[in-house]
């Protein structure tokens, strides 16, 4: 069962809000292991900042590679824009690689490309475009993301922690995606690059209407430019709501987490 506090607002009739992702009964193990998660249920809408938080070994990052199809769940279900990630044709798969965006937490940029190559790669694979207008393309997504045409042709090698977060966010951008995945954007950057991060995720999630699942522990973050949040624990999802309700939540886990002293930290520097 979920927390009390799940939950968004009821939309009024006739407007629903529409899940561009929907798991239900989802079960997460390796081999012999004890499961990760158990009847797993997890909505995530249209238009929406989802924060998605839990303790060490709660399987955070299981579960974004479970609903990005790098792993295969033991039982229950993922859609995707309605697709049953368990049951897709080869066309509906690349609907979905097309309509998403991933940054994965050390940036998997390719060492041996240049930023611009790195970033139009999506548009090599996915689009019969000309090398010209993938060039244009590519140069539009790196200035979107803040960085100068001074690293256009840098490698990987040569960039700092931050600017290669912002090359894997301007990649995951490069086919106009309408659903993002972020596996711990801030992690390794001082407090000023991740708040700069921070303000560019949001600037571009209401600009460009993305709908965003972040991993994270940062609760700068979560208090910063959420949505929602959702909590892992107990090996499912134990409460959906925005953070402040969750600062009311009687979990233990939730309790400790958002108003112990590094929570209430966060929360006191994020004050209304």
């Amino acid at each position: 069962m979920t927390d009390t506090l799940d939950k968004t607002e009821a939309a009024p009739a006739g407007d629903k809000p529409e899940n561009l992702i929907e798991v239900r009964g989802l079960v997460s193990q390796f081999g012999d292991q004890a499961p990760i998660h158990e009847n797993l249920d997890l909505d995530v809408v249209r238009g929406e900042v989802l924060g998605v938080v839990g303790g060490s070994g709660t399987g955070k990052t299981v579960l974004l590679n479970t609903i990005i199809g790098l792993k295969q769940p033991e039982a229950g279900s993922i859609k995707i824009f309605g697709h049953d990630t368990g049951d897709m044709t080869k066309e509906q798969a690349a609907d979905i690689e097309r309509r998403t965006g991933i940054l994965f937490q050390q940036g998997a940029l390719f060492s041996s490309l240049s930023v611009l190559d790195n970033v139009a790669s999506p548009l090599v694979e996915h689009t019969n475009l000309s090398k010209a207008v993938i060039r244009e393309l590519a140069e539009m997504k790196i200035a979107m993301v803040g960085l100068k045409p001074e690293v256009h042709h840098q490698k990987p090698a040569e960039l700092s922690g931050g600017m290669k977060k912002r090359v894997g966010l301007a990649r995951a951008l490069a086919l106009d995606p309408e659903l993002v995945f972020l596996d711990e954007p801030t992690a390794g950057l001082d407090p000023i690059g991740a708040a700069a991060f921070d303000d560019l995720i949001r600037q571009l999630s209401d600009d460009l209407g993305l709908t965003v699942f972040m991993i994270t522990h940062d609760l700068d973050s979560l208090y910063a430019i959420t949505d929602q949040v959702a909590v892992l624990a107990d090996k499912h999802v134990v409460a959906k709501a925005p953070v402040r309700e969750l600062e009311r939540s009687d979990h233990p886990w939730i309790k400790e987490y958002f108003l112990g002293p590094r929570g209430r930290a966060g929360s006191g520097s994020k004050a209304a």
